[in-house]
């Protein structure tokens, strides 16, 4: 099928180069000619894991990038809507993905064949039927289910492993105005494991199930945390010995006779640490309780989500305050800036506040990542970027982990080559404590 996507961020070139790498024809658009430079000279602009292999594999044959939307649109049988839905005040922002939408109207207006309008971006329930609907019908002149078909399939990727989670989904969701435009989704991944689940269901539905799926991960963490700060205030309790427990739990594991249970992917989610950021977990929270306010609902449960992760980068500065209760000129290096590994996605990173809460107390700061370099930041104003992590920790008083990258278990090795005994921060839990002298974790106290 020829496919064109509008947006050539995580989702939209992620999608693009997947469906290319299973036989479709995909032509990205984006207004960037810098970035559509970059994708047809097979040059990855983000960083993801597998991205640049399909790259090399798909442009020049299956695969090309544009700044022409209206020929795009023309020459394709399916128009993905991949555009950002960034936040304003607590509310997603639908600009891009209307303006994207009247575009494609406009190209549709002259256009004989039947064609299919998928949103793929990240929007509350009852955008697709509605706002995006009456931006296409508007600029084409033409009637949705009638004239051309709109349907919604939402993305249920993790940056990192965006490419794995795109060629083998745990489930497949067709949402669509119509019979007909369900079918076109569902030729879309026709190669794809017959064993992932395929959901038909109207728009609104799709969108909500999108929604509730990132609001349930939030509850999770939150949960863990709210969990963890109770094991510090009893003492002798480790929240890493807690969840271990709650992972062995049949409702959580895959028994297969013979074998060891395998823990299920959510149990990930039931982990303490310093709280969630990324591009979707703070954004689709906050959209939900705002539309649920829209309809006289307080939504409380996904508030206090909200509130825990809010608070959380607060329980690493209590840490640090029990060993220097006067942080100033205290030499502070942060570990991870990216939101979590294998990415170089900073939004909504944990790693900001604390480096605010720091730079509050008058600390001298340091950060260090493997691959993200958020050097526009305004927090990052005054933080010293290391390029190396011998160099972030090389005088450090404090060290504290933010981002669970495998190059940080070389932690303990290094600082004891080093003969340096800085207090060590875990806001991951990732490492040991007994391989430091000075040990403090999310979730635990000694007796």
């Amino acid at each position: 099928m020829k496919i064109s996507i509008v947006g050539t961020g995580y989702v939209g070139l992620v999608s693009g180069a997947c469906l290319a790498e299973c036989g479709h024809e995909v032509e990205c658009v984006d207004v960037d000619a810098a970035k559509v430079a970059s994708i047809n000279a097979a040059q990855s602009p983000i960083h993801e894991q597998g991205l640049p292999e399909l790259l090399e594999r798909n442009v020049g044959s299956r695969l090309r990038a544009t700044t022409d939307l209206g020929n795009a649109v023309r020459h394709s049988t399916m128009t993905m809507i991949a555009v950002g839905t960034p936040a304003v005040a607590g509310r997603i922002s639908l600009q891009f993905v209307e303006r994207a939408a009247s575009e494609i109207g406009a190209a549709l207006k002259d256009k004989r064949d039947y064609h299919v309008v998928v949103v793929k971006s990240t929007v509350i329930p009852g955008t697709t039927d509605g706002a995006v609907r009456r931006a296409v019908e508007a600029a084409s002149g033409k009637t949705a289910g009638l004239d051309f078909g709109l349907g919604m399939n939402p993305e249920f990727l993790t940056e990192g492993t965006a490419v794995a989670d795109f060629m083998r989904p745990d489930r497949i969701v067709l949402g669509g105005v119509d019979p007909q435009t369900q079918d076109v989704l569902a030729e879309v991944y026709a190669s794809f494991d017959a064993a992932a689940p395929r959901l038909r269901t109207n728009n609104s539905t799709a969108e909500m199930i999108k929604y509730a799926s990132n609001s349930v991960l939030a509850t999770l963490i939150s949960f863990s945390n709210e969990i963890a700060r109770l094991c510090t205030a009893v003492g002798g309790v480790d929240v890493t010995d807690v969840m271990r427990g709650v992972h062995a739990s049949a409702y959580l594991t895959t028994q297969c006779e013979g074998r060891e249970p395998v823990t299920a992917a959510i149990a990930s989610f039931l982990e303490a640490g310093c709280g969630f950021g990324g591009s979707c977990l703070p954004k689709d929270v906050t959209a939900l309780i705002a539309q649920g306010s829209d309809f006289g609902l307080e939504m409380p449960v996904l508030r206090s989500v909200l509130q825990v992760n809010e608070s959380q980068p607060r329980e690493i500065l209590k840490l640090a305050k029990k060993h220097y209760p006067d942080l100033r000129g205290a030499r502070v290096t942060v570990l991870g800036l990216a939101f979590k590994p294998d990415t170089d996605d900073t939004r909504e990173s944990p790693a900001f506040p604390i480096l605010r809460l720091f730079a509050g107390e008058g600390a001298q700061l340091t950060a260090y990542d493997p691959i993200a370099r958020p050097v526009e930041n305004e927090t990052m104003r005054g933080v010293k970027l290391a390029a190396s992590l011998p160099e972030a920790v090389d005088d450090a008083d404090i060290v504290v982990v933010v981002t669970r990258w495998a190059d940080f278990c070389k932690l303990p090795a290094m600082l004891r080559a080093g003969n340096r005994e800085p207090l060590v921060i875990d806001g991951r839990r990732l490492l040991p404590a007994a391989a430091f002298a000075r040990y403090e974790g999310i979730g635990r106290q000694e007796r």
